[in-house]
């Protein structure tokens, strides 16, 4: 996939945070070396988070975001606030940006607060150094831990160091598998993916997509089929089977009990940190009521069609599970609700579309409000009675059930 492919899901986010007119979209421009965002000096220009793709060594692709400003004000100000801190759920790491003409006030201070408390690493860019002459008065109100570059986008002061230093904060630790670590160099894997109405033309979907790159990285063989070939292709010994999970039921009837059997879904909730939260959470379908309120958040925004996985089949698959008579709500993209207590119960897709941050931010939301939430490919097993089997490649997680 070439480097302007790589979905964003994939790359890291920067987020630009900061007071209005802080000079946020300047640095943006200027570090991704393009005019993308609008620059004015009439405050509040930014009105919607504007992202640019790009690389930046040793990180490699990455996303930038520009946020409007965190100090705005009236009606429509506020909801311009309300987007710039909801894109702290999604970011890996944080520019703080504070005018060099003007004193950290608590706005400055609060968003360096927030992204501590959130342990995003961050970087405070001094900017518009160039509008200033001799120390900046101010450093000593600012954390003595904090990394600290003075800049400016008009002479390019310190741009080169924000990237250094993000690249490096960014490229911290190892790339977490999706399934090389469940085989053996040499060992092929077999997919099965089925081709409806409801499967995009002319391409797999990004999670196949994914799955595949990361075995051939482990040097595996892939191979791949409808599940109409699936007995077939079996006699090639496969070592593992992956499965879109919406076919589990059937996939597993043929698949023989000697081939370690998981799903899509479920690797991506191990690697979107979120395996284990979602095994336990698919425990409340044992106690769920008439009534219950069920949330079906899915990560993308895809166009839905009859027999659509997450509007039709899981509420018909769950109520027909339970016996019970369920109310189901719907999410999608980035709007998930604020307020997760009317929910009984939240089934989540995989992810794949969603950042590792903006999981784990609706993980802790959901704990927040104690509500269960489990995932598409948990509950698909466990409905067919087949979620140990699925989980057999998963020793210390299959130890819950």
């Amino acid at each position: 996939m070439a480097l302007s492919g790589t979905p964003s899901s994939v790359r890291k986010h920067i987020g630009i945070f900061g007071r209005r007119n802080a000079g946020k979209s300047s640095l943006l421009n200027v570090i991704a070396s393009q005019d993308l965002a609008v620059v004015s000096p009439v405050k509040g220009t930014t009105t919607d988070t504007v992202s640019k793709a790009m690389e930046i060594l040793p990180a490699g692709p990455v996303l930038l975001v520009d946020t409007p400003g965190l100090d705005d004000d009236g009606v429509i100000g506020l909801e311009r606030v309300k987007k710039a801190r909801k894109a702290l759920s999604t970011v890996d790491a944080a520019l703080v940006v504070i005018d060099a003409s003007f004193s950290p006030d608590k706005t400055d201070l609060g968003i360096i607060r927030e992204v501590k408390e959130r342990s995003i690493p961050y970087v405070i860019v001094i900017n518009k150094s160039d509008t200033v002459s001799g120390a900046y008065a101010w450093k000593d109100m600012l954390p003595s831990d904090a990394t600290i570059i003075m800049a400016s986008s008009v002479d390019g002061t310190g741009i080169e160091d924000i990237k250094n230093t993000l690249g490096n904060l960014l490229s911290e630790g190892e790339e977490k598998p999706i399934a090389r670590d469940l085989i053996s160099p040499g060992e092929t894997v077999l997919l099965v993916i089925p081709i409806d109405k409801s499967a995009p033309k002319g391409r797999l979907i990004l999670p196949q997509q994914q799955t595949i790159r990361d075995i051939l990285d482990g040097n595996g063989s892939v191979m791949m089929v409808k599940e109409d070939g699936l007995e077939k292709a079996l006699s090639y010994d496969p070592s593992l089977v992956i499965t879109d999970s919406q076919i589990f039921g059937s996939v597993s009837k043929t698949v023989p009990e000697t081939i370690p059997l998981t799903s899509f879904s479920i690797l991506f909730a191990r690697y979107k940190g979120s395996l284990e939260s979602a095994v336990r959470g698919v425990r409340k379908v044992e106690s769920l009521s008439d009534g219950d309120r069920i949330l079906i958040a899915e990560g993308c925004t895809h166009h839905r069609q009859c027999g659509d996985i997450g509007r039709d089949k899981i509420p018909r698959w769950l109520e027909a599970k339970t016996g019970k008579k369920l109310s189901f709500g719907f999410s999608s993209g980035t709007a998930f609700p604020e307020d997760l207590s009317p929910y009984s119960l939240i089934i989540h897709c995989g992810g794949c579309m969603l950042t590792e941050q903006e999981m784990a931010f609706r993980r802790k939301k959901a704990e927040e409000c104690g509500t269960p939430m489990t995932n598409y490919g948990i509950l698909i097993a466990y409905i067919n009675g087949i979620l140990r089997r699925s989980l057999s490649v998963f020793p210390d997680i299959q130890r819950l059930l």
